[in-house]
């Protein structure tokens, strides 16, 4: 059911049951709002278990190696 199907419903409905629905569907979000919510784990944290980053160093030594060999022509 999508939205606009309930919204046709809903026009169908008598004045004081739309006063209803709305005063039920306010309520339902008021204690949708103050539910705690889990705080999602930092991706710092997922990466944890990956260990120490390589340095810039590092980085830049494996560049070199991967490049060393490349095949290059003068044009």
């Amino acid at each position: 059911m999508t939205l606009q199907d309930v919204m046709e419903l809903a026009k169908q409905l008598s004045p004081r049951d739309k006063k209803r629905l709305i005063e039920q569907l306010m309520s339902d979000m008021k204690l949708e709002s103050q539910q705690v919510k889990k705080p999602r784990q930092s991706l710092w944290g997922i990466c944890r278990d990956l260990g120490q980053a390589p340095s810039a160093e590092d980085i830049d030594l494996m560049r070199q190696e991967a490049w060393d060999n490349f095949p290059r022509e003068n044009i």
